[in-house]
């Protein structure tokens, strides 16, 4: 094993703890800050298979500007920042759950660890990766980018909605 593959088996198992605690945590803002560090670890992850401008893509898209606006939505709307036990899953629910996610992980390592072969890696420069992403790929990245501007004017506009009204 090489340090390359140490670093990548490192990097994975932060992006998987960091998802795991980002849908199991009960506090909102917790479960953000926990998906900046699985999507960290994704871009670490990147960094290590050579994708640099993948990584910074991700980096700069989700943890600057979707983990920031999902934050920013929280403040606004006033949303409860402590654990939110009305909606909390009994014992059995949380048992199916995991019975249920570890029978799927089964059925998944036993059809893809057959299939694990080396992989060539392929000689792709950051210009094309580059002009794919920003050629041909510019209009959803675009989109993705109104999506925002408009989820974080509805925040907005829920936030100056009077308590009274939001009650009713």
């Amino acid at each position: 094993m090489t340090a390359l593959d140490t670093a990548f088996a490192a990097t994975a198992v932060l992006a998987v703890v960091g998802g795991l605690f980002a849908v199991t945590t009960r506090h909102v803002v917790h479960a953000a800050l926990w998906l900046v560090v699985a999507l960290l670890g994704v871009a670490g992850s990147l960094l290590v298979l050579g994708a640099e401008l993948v990584a910074l893509v991700l980096v700069l898209v989700y943890v600057g500007a979707v983990v920031v606006l999902v934050l920013f939505a929280l403040m606004l709307t006033r949303a409860p920042i402590g654990p939110d036990e009305a909606h909390r899953p009994g014992v059995w629910r949380t048992l199916g759950a995991a019975l249920l996610g570890g029978a799927v992980a089964t059925l998944l390592g036993s059809v893809l660890l057959p299939l694990a072969e080396p992989v060539q890696r392929a000689d792709v420069t950051s210009t094309q990766v580059a002009g794919q992403l920003f050629g041909t790929w510019v209009w959803p990245f675009e989109l993705l980018s109104l999506l925002l501007l408009v989820a974080l004017v509805a925040a907005l506009a829920v936030s100056r909605i009077p308590r009274e009204e939001v009650a009713a």
